[in-house]
């Protein structure tokens, strides 16, 4: 394993050479970063071990314990339970949101939903604290810390249900026993502007640091968001400190959340790393998100999860299976195994660089995820710049 690492070392430091990049750089050893590498698609079955007592599965429910009320029966149910819904979910801006907040209302007009978005390590910690404070807000959430579902399972927080099409769930994407259940892919690489770009575009990684991209590039802080930091650390294990330090001296501009990729829109770079995006783009696409064939790029299932203590946990097994029977695709995967990803894709846990089940481990191991972090920090600076998604407080939609 050492020797293959020098390999790559050697082989990016050539790269480098040739290109009369500038480099500095450490021999700082990625084993002692301690992030582990796992096979993609595994299941998390010592993750969802049950905590607690009650399945909160409830009526409805027939073999393997599967929601069997059809949507319109849930919203009736969800309607005399109260008629709300409150949902926390991760992202960079509460637009993001958007299409979902117009598909579900448009589809259940009569209840009533709240959906905040924010950070998802802000509202991972804001859900503790309510939890602390007796004041829990959301009925659910959906975020991309996927170390907090285990944790919360644990504590007995979370209703252990199984929405219609569970066992149509990849495995990687599912809690055995209903704790949580992934509703999106999500994967991330770097994106360009094809007409800026031109017929040398980058695709891949390496080709990032060629001084012809120096001072047109955008990228999110990798020490500022964790699916970021996880792509860097691939980046990282792969190519080598050198690598890194190359893309330093490149004049990228880090900015937090979306803000890179809004400026590829914009024009005003060409290159935006650390950003989700679509392979089956449209031939119209002024961007194109690259698909590295044999280089890493990262992906995971936004885990969903009903609290025990929820106002209206109808209304939130409503919106799990409104989710899950959409059999929705994101960046042109689906989380389910019975949905057909378009031509020329294979389901996202075929791809082994792909690296589902490894951005789990990476989020699991946090004392591991600060040291990148910190050793990012060194490299591109500390992060600066508002919060994108607002500052919203202890408790937003009470």
């Amino acid at each position: 394993m050492a020797s293959l690492r020098n390999e790559k070392v050697l082989a990016v430091s050539s790269y480098i050479s040739r290109r009369r990049v500038l480099t500095t750089g450490t021999a700082l050893g990625l084993g002692a970063l301690g992030v582990a590498a796992a096979p993609a698609g595994a299941a998390s079955a010592a993750e969802g071990a049950p905590a607690g007592s009650g399945t909160g599965t409830g009526s409805g429910t027939g073999a393997g314990g599967e929601e069997t009320r059809t949507l319109d029966e849930l919203y009736q149910a969800a309607l005399a339970e109260g008629g709300k819904l409150v949902i926390y979910a991760g992202g960079d801006t509460q637009a993001q949101q958007d299409a979902t907040r117009t598909a579900f209302s448009t589809a259940f007009p009569d209840l009533d939903l709240t959906l905040i978005v924010d950070y998802s390590k802000f509202h991972d910690v804001r859900v503790d604290n309510q939890f602390a404070t007796g004041t829990l807000v959301p009925d659910l959430v959906q975020m991309q810390t996927l170390q907090d579902f285990p944790r919360w399972d644990g504590l007995g927080r979370l209703l252990h249900y199984k929405p219609a099409g569970f066992s149509k769930v990849h495995d990687g994407f599912k809690d055995a026993n209903g704790a949580w259940v992934s509703i999106q892919t999500v994967a991330f690489s770097f994106i360009y502007d094809i007409a800026a770009a031109g017929p040398d575009a980058p695709k891949t990684p390496l080709d990032l640091i060629d001084p012809k991209w120096k001072g047109r590039m955008g990228a999110r802080y990798p020490n500022d968001d964790d699916a970021s930091l996880y792509l860097f650390t691939l980046y990282a294990e792969q190519y080598g400190w050198d690598w890194v330090a190359a893309l330093a001296a490149q004049d990228v501009q880090f900015q937090r959340g979306t803000l890179p990729a809004d400026a590829v829109a914009a024009g005003r770079r060409t290159i935006a790393i650390g950003t989700g995006g679509t392979p089956v783009a449209s031939a119209t696409s002024p961007t194109a998100w690259v698909l590295p064939d044999g280089h890493p790029f990262m992906s995971w299932g936004t885990r969903a999860a009903i609290f025990k203590q929820a106002k209206n946990p109808t209304a939130a097994k409503l919106y799990l299976n409104w989710q899950l029977s959409r059999q929705a695709t994101v960046n042109g995967w689906s989380v389910r195994t019975d949905a057909t990803p378009p031509a020329g894709l294979k389901p996202l846990w075929e791809y082994p660089n792909a690296n589902i089940d490894g951005f789990r481990q990476f989020m699991s191991d946090r004392a591991g995820v600060e040291r990148w972090k910190q050793t990012f920090a060194l490299y591109f600076g500390e992060v600066t710049g508002e919060d994108t998604a607002g500052w919203l407080g202890l408790h937003p939609g009470a």
